[in-house]
């Protein structure tokens, strides 16, 4: 229980952001609909290397100055 209340901790942050699910949940979206774009995989290699590169691309553009959470604000309380 004190774990998942450690989101309090960190003072500039919207609550609200880090208690929500949804941006995990706009990754999976994104990844089922890349996913069935493609259908059949020929084997879990190939669909393991399209979800890796989703995933670092999403990774830049997180890591970009439109984040939606900045680097500073994610440092350590104090």
């Amino acid at each position: 229980m004190e774990d998942s209340l450690a989101f309090y901790a960190f003072p500039d942050l919207d609550a609200r952001k880090i208690s929500s699910t949804n941006m995990l949940e706009r990754l999976n979206k994104e990844i089922r609909r890349r996913t069935s774009v493609v259908g059949i995989f020929p084997n879990p290699d190939s669909y393991l290397r399209l979800v890796t590169t989703y995933l670092m691309e999403y990774a830049e553009d997180w890591s970009a100055s439109r984040a939606y959470l900045s680097p500073q604000a994610l440092q350590a309380p104090s």
